[in-house]
């Protein structure tokens, strides 16, 4: 890779392949997905090794650190050589995809929608707990 010190942050997320194109490293961009030390920054803001860059992709959000830039978008394995992500981050993606497998387990649990008959129950249940706190009269 050619030494580089400074490049965009768009073009650097494309070769990083945070991102398929630069488009829509731009777009994530400018909608507030990519935020560098702290605050949202522009598109044209560049970055350099050692900076820190919160990514939301999606469900998740990555806290990486920038190990070494590049203008070139190269193979997974070379583009991986680019940034280390924070084990603070990496952590909290596992807890929050573990979190959402849970979610998704108890949904499926669950059997659905109620049919019409749990649905008459949860109504007549519904109507005497209302008339119960409206006070029996």
């Amino acid at each position: 890779m050619p030494e580089v010190s400074k490049v965009r942050l768009d073009k650097w997320l494309w070769a990083a392949r945070f991102f398929k194109t630069r488009s829509l490293a731009k777009k994530a961009i400018e909608g507030g997905k990519v935020h560098h030390a702290g605050p949202r920054v522009k598109v044209s803001k560049e970055v350099t090794v050692g900076d820190t860059l919160a990514i939301r992709q999606g469900w998740d959000e990555k806290t990486v650190r920038i190990l070494a830039l590049s203008e070139q978008r190269r193979g997974a394995p070379e583009a991986a050589l680019l940034y280390e992500e924070t084990p603070e981050s990496l952590a909290k993606r596992e807890l929050a995809a573990a979190q959402r497998q849970a979610n998704r387990q108890l949904m499926l649990d669950s059997g659905g929608r109620p049919d019409k008959r749990q649905r008459r129950q949860l109504a007549r249940f519904n109507q005497q707990r209302l008339d119960q706190l409206l006070g029996d009269d």
